[in-house]
């Protein structure tokens, strides 16, 4: 293959007007061929006029400030649910925003609460008759009469939202002082629809030199409901997949017309659980989203054709407004979008954005963002802040998925006068930006190589949240670490839900199959495990051949004297406390096996589940902890399974992990192919450039005996911190 290019390309700048001279210095020497705008930044005609293509920044939603302002009722809307109140007496007051950030919220008084509104008794779990409340708007309460004393009573009414989330957090984040505070309209509405169509005719006339319309997402936003006293509880309610904010009167009526029957507050609010993304879905709240992206994509086709005919091009930012884009959908091509950015952390971000098939470009924007703080408020670009160790952490975790999925282009956003006083982060993203160009040009000559075999990851969702839970890295929840571990490993993965599973069973080529989660979870399964079938199709795919690996609480959903629904394929089962009076097998450990082979330290697992116990003498339990197994193998049918009480991602543990999948599809024979024995380094061979590629994941020099693919000849490598080395095989 010819030498690529690795000094120009494939890079979006953000700009920022005042700062003409740094921007485009910087551009050429990241060699930038885009300049874009950011949230809060402008380009100037010297940049606009520079030859750079330009990416401008549109929300759509937060677009038409003076038509919202006046249109008060065409605020987008959601369901809240009042704190609980207990009642001390036959009439109860419950004051609605109580406990919730008055900036953001406004009771939507005027949409005929005894129509959408539910009062309940959560003391019961019954509803309260409409007869028994009645509203007080002056007061902002429901007064709810016949209440027991001792019981808990909650309202779940719909709320305008005054200021959209985003814009919030941007302005309290970067102390905007008495910048406007912006608010999203409602798209539902068709005289919304005719404004916005209306301003975006006009943005595009009025914006000629943009190549590059990039959508801040679409039209609705994750979930995000801020306390009153934020400083202390500033998520009453978080979560980046749920469709909390896309209610409203008129399309819960258009629902009902349109799937026959209707929704009601406590499909949205499920008792102050909301949808959140991590529990197992409804079929009902399913339905709703699916009616939700029907219309996202109806009305954002019309946007985007408009772009089209303006000839510009039509990008998706995939982070803040993309409920109802669903970039995993197969519907997702039908947008008509040319590009999807993503917002990256981490490897497994990285693989959520290059699963996208219904865009051509499929951009990174990396971080750090050019904030001066991060996300969680630590300093960034200010004192105290070290911009370039952060680049690199950052893009050691991304770079663990861009080594095993194609990626076009990168960049970056915010302030990028921020960086005039950090000359080491400006030499770092410059060679970083070449180390991206070279990868890119790897995978434009052939996939990276997978072991010969499949592993299929089972959730209640899967495709449509494949490489993702919900949103960035939530610690506690043992799927993102194991979604992170498996994103720059050596192997093919596939997502599948339990609807697949009983409709087409474990898919052709699969050899192992990982289930992932706490009971109840969506990761877990849940209420899909009260099909038959599911543990049906598992059962005989194990004893047939296949592998399982249980993590956590796997197929948890109690029933008498068992809670594992696969305890007999795994060999073993979770005591939820009421088998004090059943005795447990008395194991050993063993001392080797497969598995464990490249354990040097007892396990750290994170947080593990306890209360183990196995069956018998059958199932070999490698590690344990106060007499409840860690990790244990177990032999079943034809099959093989492997449980682990917990998953952390570690180096150690992404190697245990790696092991256990291949001797569960029984495919210790190929492991070695391409592997380095470091594991704070790995290895990816792309067969058609024969080109190896091996990095080191830790920020301390290391040294690594990295195996070919014949399994026996071997090259040592020595590799700086966050190094990179590319050797011709």
């Amino acid at each position: 293959m010819s030498a690529p290019d690795l000094s120009h390309g494939d890079f979006t700048l953000p700009g920022e007007a005042g700062y003409e001279q740094l921007t485009l210095r910087l551009a050429q020497k990241w060699g930038a061929d885009t300049i874009r705008d950011s949230d809060g930044t402008q380009l100037s005609p010297e940049i606009v006029q520079s030859g750079y293509a330009i990416y401008s920044t549109l929300c759509l939603v937060r677009s038409v400030q003076p038509w919202a302002r006046v249109n008060r009722g065409k605020l987008q809307q959601n369901f809240l649910m009042s704190f609980p109140v207990v009642a001390d007496k036959a009439a109860t007051t419950v004051t609605l925003l109580a406990g919730y950030y008055t900036e953001q919220f406004a009771v939507n008084f005027g949409d005929s609460p005894k129509k959408w509104w539910q009062v309940f008794d959560r003391t019961t779990g019954k509803e309260v008759a409409k007869t028994k409340w009645s509203v007080n708007p002056k007061k902002g309460t429901v007064t709810i009469t016949g209440t027991v004393p001792g019981h808990q009573y909650t309202v779940n009414f719909l709320a305008f939202r005054l200021w959209e989330e985003i814009s919030m957090y941007n302005h309290l984040t970067n102390n905007w002082g008495d910048r406007e505070h912006l608010a999203a309209v409602d798209p539902m509405q068709p005289e919304t629809q005719k404004v916005l169509l209306a301003f975006l005719e006009k943005w595009l006339a009025d914006h000629p030199a943009t190549k590059v319309v990039r959508f801040t997402s679409m039209f609705y936003n994750f979930s995000w409901f801020w306390g009153a006293d934020h400083a202390k509880l500033r998520d009453i309610y978080s979560d980046w997949g749920d469709y909390e904010m896309t209610v409203s009167p008129r399309a819960l009526t258009l629902f009902e017309k349109e799937y026959g029957y209707r929704l009601t507050s406590e499909d949205f609010v499920n008792g102050g659980l909301y949808n959140s993304t991590h529990n197992a879905p409804s079929r009902r709240y399913r339905d709703y989203m699916d009616f939700i992206h029907g219309f996202v994509i109806e009305f954002g086709r019309k946007c985007i054709d408009l772009v089209h005919r303006h000839r510009k091009l039509a990008y998706v930012f995939y982070d803040d407004h993309w409920i109802g884009v669903e970039p995993s959908s197969p519907r997702f091509k039908e947008f008509g979008f040319d590009g999807l950015i993503k917002c990256v952390f981490n490897a497994f971000e990285v693989r959520l954005c290059a699963h996208s098939t219904g865009a051509k470009t499929r951009e990174l924007r990396l971080h750090p963002y050019l904030f001066p703080t991060g996300l969680k408020g630590e300093p960034t670009f200010k004192a105290g802040g070290n911009p370039t160790l952060d680049a690199k952490n950052f893009w050691i975790d991304a770079r663990r998925g861009l080594v095993r999925a194609p990626i076009d282009r990168i960049g970056l956003g915010g302030y990028l006068s921020l960086v005039e006083p950090f000359p080491d982060f400006q030499d770092y993203i410059e060679g970083l930006a070449q180390e991206f160009r070279l990868l890119k040009s790897f995978h434009a000559g052939g996939r990276p190589w997978v072991a010969p075999f499949k592993v299929a990851v089972l959730t209640a969702w899967g495709d449509l949240r494949a490489w993702t839970c919900s949103g960035h890295f939530t610690p506690g929840v043992a799927l993102y670490d194991v979604l992170e571990s498996l994103a720059g490993l050596a192997l093919d993965v596939t997502f599948i839900s339990f609807d697949d599973l009983v409709k087409n069973g474990v898919p052709r080529g699969v050899k192992a199959v990982i289930n992932c989660g706490r009971a109840g979870s969506a990761w877990s399964g849940g209420h899909y495990w009260d099909d038959p079938r599911v543990e049906a199709v598992l059962t005989q795919f194990a004893k047939k051949g296949g592998g399982v690996v249980g993590i956590g609480e796997p197929s948890a959903r109690p029933r008498a004297g068992q809670c594992f629904k696969l305890a007999q394929v795994f060999g073993l089962d979770r005591d939820t406390g009421d088998r004090v009076a059943n005795g447990k097998y008395k194991y050993a450990v063993a001392p080797s096996h497969f598995i464990t082979a490249d354990v040097t330290a007892p396990l750290d697992l994170g947080k593990d589940v306890d209360g183990i116990y196995v069956h018998g003498p059958a199932t070999s339990v490698l590690a344990d902890r106060a007499g409840s197994p860690r990790l244990a193998t177990h032999a079943f049918g034809q099959g093989r399974a492997v449980y682990l009480s917990g998953f952390k991602f570690t180096f150690e543990n992404t190697r245990l992990l790696h092991r256990a999948l291949h001797w569960a599809a029984s495919q210790e024979a190929a492991w070695g192919a391409w592997q380095s024995a470091n594991v704070k380094t790995e290895a990816t061979c792309f067969p058609k450039v024969g080109k190896l590629v091996v990095i080191n994941n830790a920020g301390t020099d290391e040294t690594t005996t990295v195996t070919l693919g014949d399994r026996m000849t071997t090259r040592t490598v020595t590799l700086p911190a966050h190094g990179i080395q590319i050797l011709d095989v």
